[in-house]
């Protein structure tokens, strides 16, 4: 048994002063007064917070290793070394359009890591093939193409299990297609995508959740056309990811969003790694990457993501936390185990100071 304080403790929807964290075997049991539990065995950090940790539905690599480049268990094994470091305990290494034999590497990759023991893994997260080629941003054009269902099929059953989200353009992909990737409990994105508002909200109601990176690589809102932005702003219960950098996205368009979607928004930091191989060479551009000129990725951590919330689009501590835990594993749908400090959650919190610095990773066993 751990138990584990600080001076406040954040559970995902409230604040708790003089509290105690009881966990056991990396799961918590219960968060009680620490005027009721006995002090012998305390891990107390002093003038400090413990929050939930980070949920990252779109990374790509880490520490100059690339899973599409390097789809191997090590990869993944570097990856989650970095995250901790940076406060973020469950990711989705994601893959953008690339060959099926790149995606099944990968796939065997994470079942090996995961046999292996290996943790903060949930799934990958395939950002194309199927996506348009008019919003490809940096994807790789020869391979950007409209799915069929034998495909489709053949993909999904090697990858069941592991695969968990896919990025589409709702506007290449035809009903019996996302019926066919919602049947296998895929969660499914829209992005890189050049969908009318009306194809968009077709897809929202033919299943698509969650939309990738606003504003980025899609339709955008005009008065005339109000594009996939439109549609995702008007659509009660669609998600969207946001990447809070500074480059992808101006910090008032944040703002206009946030007022707009409310819990509906969440981060990701669709952060990528130097690579001087593959078909995907990014090189750091200041505080971003590009590929071949192109913006291709994100330098951030999920730290430094809830840090700009607060900081440049005047978001609540509170709101720009949850933004980085609790909705982004409601998109997961594994809110009962991570994004908050609960019973039966992960024992699984991020330490930081009053400055709202990150101090350190507790992982729990």
């Amino acid at each position: 048994m751990q138990k584990i304080s600080a001076d406040k403790i954040f559970t995902g929807t409230e604040w708790l002063a003089d509290h105690v964290i009881v966990v056991e075997g990396g799961q918590i049991q219960s968060i009680i007064p620490r005027s009721k539990v006995d002090s012998t065995g305390i891990k107390y950090f002093h003038d400090c917070f413990i929050v939930p940790a980070f949920v990252d539905v779109q990374v790509y690599g880490a520490s100059k290793k690339l899973l599409a480049t390097v789809p191997e268990p090590e990869t993944l094994a570097v990856m989650y070394e970095q995250f901790i470091g940076e406060g973020t305990c469950l990711f989705l290494p994601t893959l953008a359009t690339n060959t099926l034999d790149v995606f099944k590497k990968s796939i065997d990759a994470v079942r090996q890591y995961w046999k292996q023991n290996g943790k903060g893994v949930y799934g990958l997260h395939l950002e194309g093939p199927w996506i348009n080629e008019a919003k490809r941003g940096a994807h790789i054009k020869e391979w950007i193409h409209a799915p069929n269902i034998d495909e489709v099929k053949d993909l999904l059953e090697y990858g069941e299990d592991v695969i968990k989200m896919i990025t589409i353009a709702p506007e290449v992909c035809t009903d019996e297609v996302i019926e066919l990737l919602i049947s296998y409990d895929i969660i499914l994105s829209a992005g890189h995508s050049n969908a009318s508002y009306d194809e968009a909200l077709h897809g929202f109601e033919k299943g698509i959740s969650t939309v990738t990176h606003l504003y980025n690589a899609m339709s955008a809102l005009q008065h005339r056309s109000p594009g996939l932005v439109g549609a995702t702003f008007n659509h009660k219960a669609a998600r969207s990811s946001i990447i809070p950098d500074g480059y992808h996205v101006d910090y008032p368009a944040i703002v206009i969003a946030k007022k707009i979607m409310g819990d509906r928004l969440f981060v990701i930091t669709d952060a990528v790694t130097e690579t001087k191989t593959g078909p995907y060479q990014h090189q750091l551009a200041g505080d971003k990457f590009e590929c071949n000129g192109t913006l291709s990725g994100s330098a951030l951590s999920m730290h430094k993501a809830f840090k700009n919330l607060v900081q440049y689009a005047d978001i609540e501590v509170e709101e720009a936390l949850r933004m980085c835990s609790l909705y982004p594993a409601q998109v997961l749908r594994c809110e009962d185990r991570y994004g908050k400090i609960a019973p039966l959650a992960a024992g699984q919190f991020l330490v930081l100071n009053k400055q709202f610095e990150f101090v350190e990773m507790m992982i729990t066993t």
